[in-house]
């Protein structure tokens, strides 16, 4: 994660960490940084830590500091943010990086962030049959103004996951085939798809079998239909 808060100081930023399975960490600080930017104005979170395989969220927020702002602002650009191994791969142009590039600093200072990301199992298996795990994922978002139980308005940027039932498998092959085959693994669907294949065989071959169907149907309605009409001369 890589995030830049341009109007929040480094002392009052932290981040809280939570999941289905009873973990709450508030403050997280472990293989974390918080750089201060225009002496000491804002500030540039960066960290790398682990989440369970169940839903949870991990937001960015003031709630561990020791004193609230009086004027929490959370207009923020998010520069990099994304799970698992990188794969660096010729080809393989996926949703590693979603958020990357995503730019709030015209929003409400005051307005909370939430971002909804659906994590998708990513594997890579180059020719040599190594495989290479990583994650890619979709994401939504909104905006709003949140007031505590105190009646103060505290602003944080959400991260609110879950993980996909299907599994994305690229592979890589030799022999160009199929672009896409479809198959079932033990824990969930995995679409695998095929590279260095040409995309123009699987639409000449898809669409081979569509018309030999079409073909086909045709064929044996207009034999019934003939088979009927023999039938009714015969009586």
């Amino acid at each position: 994660m890589f995030v830049t808060l341009l109007s929040l100081p480094p002392a009052v930023v932290g981040l809280d960490i939570q999941d289905e399975m009873g973990r709450h960490e508030v403050g997280h600080i472990d293989n974390s940084m918080r750089i201060p930017l225009n002496n000491g104005v804002g500030c540039r979170f960066e960290g790398q830590f682990s989440i369970n395989k169940v839903p949870g969220n991990f937001h960015v927020s003031t709630h561990s500091a020791t004193a609230q702002p009086q004027n929490p602002d959370m207009t923020h650009v998010i520069h990099k943010l994304s799970f698992g191994d990188t794969l660096q791969v010729q080809n393989v142009h996926g949703a590693f990086n979603a958020l990357g590039g995503a730019d709030r600093l015209t929003s409400n200072p005051l307005a909370s962030h939430d971002y909804i990301l659906k994590i998708v199992p990513t594997v890579y298996e180059d020719k040599s049959g190594k495989q290479r795990y990583s994650y890619q994922y979709t994401v939504a978002n909104k905006e709003y103004v949140a007031y505590s139980h105190t009646g103060r308005i505290i602003p944080a940027i959400w991260f609110r996951y879950d993980l996909s039932p299907i599994t994305v498998k690229y592979t890589e092959r030799r022999q160009p085939l199929y672009r896409f085959i479809t198959t079932v693994s033990g824990r969930g669907a995995c679409c695998e798809l095929l590279l260095l294949a040409p995309q123009p065989i699987c639409a000449i071959i898809g669409g081979t079998f569509t018309v030999a169907g079409i073909l086909d149907s045709c064929i044996f309605t207009a034999s019934e239909a003939w088979k009927k009409i023999q039938l009714g001369k015969m009586h």
